[in-house]
């Protein structure tokens, strides 16, 4: 039996449930207390000593920081590298890479956007070919297209799992089943996943793996984090090395670290990355099956209570759905229909085109609303959101 989410005490625990009904996890979640106040506790320190002392004090609780996370996606607290999001951390493993005319980057349709735009710069300085994977009928990765797609020239797998602008989850274990078949390097973009659902990366097989802090995670933004597969250190090299990464051994000479956290680069805030460990914290502390059925749940009668209201169609793909929930009202625009629910105290946002322009583009979207739902939230707000989407 899948564990039950214990309501009332997430939402003691996030304070910004009594300012607003909040459906924006998807964007930047609201942090719970502990979050709050391990940042609050670091600054309040760095005050006091300055930036510098008030790092080495916290030495070790940075280094649990690394272990939390490695046990929150089953990896190895060597595995993992910090980083300022999860952009970034994608950032550092692709243009690491090296491509030649000719090479092949394979990804799919709902590829998000800054990563599509690395291709296109990747595609003009080198001549790499993109290729874009089709969809299953029912709107998801086709992992048979994967494996048949695999060939001499396939240097790089890169998929989104869960795609900012759609509920749809890509089946990501099973394509990292059909890229360890063909040694073919894995970067996963985990950035909706990691807080949402269950994530372990042996499961996933993938290489690396990106993620951030501020969305499902619900840390504070400027925080993200890198997994690493021990047999890719020496296969790809940092897109940027300092001296967090290497050691300046002489003039003409450095060495890169023995672990991800070659991956770094060494300024970080640290008051932030606390407060990424503490949001960790409070994720292991949740039953991650529960907290991914009660999502699921919630967002699932959010569809189906959109999908009732007249002129209204909910533009999601998918087998298997999670907590971002897209839709579109009958004549009236994205942004005015956010703008509306904020000044009744209702967070949502808008997802527009250049985010994942190519199931946008395929599809022929317009901007859509995203509600995105998280363990925090109530059947009542969503019922509440349904009736007031219905009364615009």
């Amino acid at each position: 039996m899948t564990p039950a989410i214990d309501l009332d005490r997430a939402r003691r625990d996030t304070p910004g449930v009594a300012a607003c009904r909040f459906f924006d996890s998807a964007g930047a979640s609201l942090m719970p207390l502990p979050v709050i106040e391990a940042v609050r506790a670091h600054l309040d320190r760095e005050l006091l000593v300055g930036g510098y002392t008030a790092r080495a004090e916290a030495e070790g609780a940075v280094e649990e920081v690394y272990r939390s996370i490695a046990t929150l996606i089953g990896a190895r607290p060597d595995e993992i590298a910090l980083t300022d999001s999860a952009t970034r951390a994608w950032d550092q493993v692709f243009y690491g890479l090296e491509f030649s005319a000719g090479d092949r980057i394979l990804t799919d349709q709902s590829c998000y956007g800054s990563n599509y735009l690395a291709f296109l710069q990747a595609a003009r300085r080198t001549g790499v070919e993109i290729v874009a994977l089709p969809d299953t009928p029912s709107g998801e990765l086709d992992v048979d297209a994967l494996d048949q797609a695999v060939d001499a020239r396939t240097r790089l797998l890169a998929l989104t799992w869960s795609p900012t602008a759609s509920g749809r989850v890509n089946p990501a274990a099973a394509a990292g089943a059909v890229a360890r078949r063909h040694d073919l390097p894995y970067l996963l973009d985990a950035c909706q996943a990691v807080g949402q659902m269950p994530v372990h990366v042996g499961e996933l097989q993938c290489d690396f793996l990106s993620a951030t802090g501020r969305k499902y995670l619900r840390g504070p933004r400027g925080t993200g984090f890198l997994y690493v597969h021990p047999r890719m250190l020496e296969r790809v090299e940092p897109a940027v090395v300092d001296v967090r990464a290497a050691e300046w051994q002489s003039v003409d000479r450095y060495r890169l670290r023995a672990d991800a956290r070659r991956y770094e680069t060494w300024e970080m805030n640290y008051a932030a990355v606390l407060g990424l460990g503490a949001a960790v914290d409070y994720a292991l502390n949740w039953p991650q099956d529960g907290v991914w059925l009660r999502i699921q749940e919630l967002a699932g009668r959010l569809r189906a209570g959109l999908s009732a209201v007249p002129g209204t169609m909910v533009r999601d793909t998918g087998t298997v759905q999670g907590g971002i929930v897209t839709f579109t009202v009958a004549g009236q625009a994205a942004a005015d229909i956010k703008r509306r629910l904020y000044e009744q105290d209702v967070i949502v946002s808008v997802s527009s085109p250049d985010g994942q322009l190519l199931d946008f583009a395929r599809r022929r979207l317009p901007p859509l609303v995203r509600a995105s739902i998280h363990y925090f939230n109530t059947e009542e707000e969503v019922e509440d959101l349904v009736a007031r989407i219905g009364s615009l």
